[in-house]
């Protein structure tokens, strides 16, 4: 018998023995991460290809407390490093939007759109941006972030609701991509963290993430939980 994430929250049980074979010090860890973790700020990453940079916005995401990130591939596979990413891919939730011969940056906007979020597009083009630090936050916000030879496609920027610029004051045109997410989750996380808008987890999502996490920090825990669930 095989339970599905919310059926393995909700199992009080089975969270009570897998909390065994963890210490005390990682339970207090996953716990301060859970109370940290936001699904009001994400990114999305447009045909990014570039492993090295790829990777390394997963790492920031996961460091800047988001649950969740987007990857859009219609004219690139996105292919994490593991090196850069040490292991902070397990703890937040890729989603991947990559049918064939379809418009997945449509399908991308959609479902965000679909979860009440609002949709940021960093360019280089000569749009009327808006600066970082006046971007509204009251809503759940998607930044969305392309490749650095060519930005976001042309639909990406006809859907977006705001543009996003980095100032610059050299010679070079832009930021690479980890840089630029960087910077981006540096200035907006911070606003939200000091700000009156919630943003923090409900408890129902909190438990799915606990008991994934804990999931995550035990070795062999699949048959750990088949063990569990043959003996209840």
């Amino acid at each position: 018998m095989e339970l599905k994430d919310k059926e393995l929250a909700e199992n009080a049980g089975l969270l009570e023995y897998l909390e065994g074979f963890i210490t005390p010090r990682r339970k207090e860890l996953i716990e301060k991460v859970l109370a940290g973790r936001t699904r009001h700020l994400t990114i999305a990453l447009e045909d990014v290809w570039h492993s090295p940079n790829a990777s390394a916005a997963i790492r920031s995401c996961e460091c800047f407390g988001l649950q969740d990130m987007y990857v859009i591939e219609n004219n690139a596979r996105f292919k994490a490093n593991t090196r850069v990413v040490q292991g902070s891919a397990k703890w937040i939730n890729l989603q991947r939007f990559n049918e064939e011969k379809k418009n997945n940056t449509e399908s991308c906007f959609k479902h965000l759109r679909q979860n009440g979020y609002a949709i940021a597009a960093t360019t280089l083009r000569k749009e009327k941006y808006t600066p970082l630090n006046e971007i509204p936050l009251n809503q759940k916000l998607a930044v969305c972030f392309g490749c650095e030879e060519s930005g976001l496609s042309d639909f990406a920027h006809e859907q977006a609701d705001y543009f996003i610029q980095l100032p610059m004051y050299g010679f070079t045109e832009s930021f690479n991509i980890s840089v630029s997410v960087a910077l981006v989750l540096q200035t907006l996380c911070q606003r939200l963290r000091q700000g009156d808008t919630s943003i923090n987890l409900t408890e129902e999502e909190k438990a799915e993430l606990r008991i994934k996490w804990i999931q995550n920090s035990v070795k062999n825990s699949s048959l750990l939980i088949k063990r569990y669930l043959k003996e209840h």
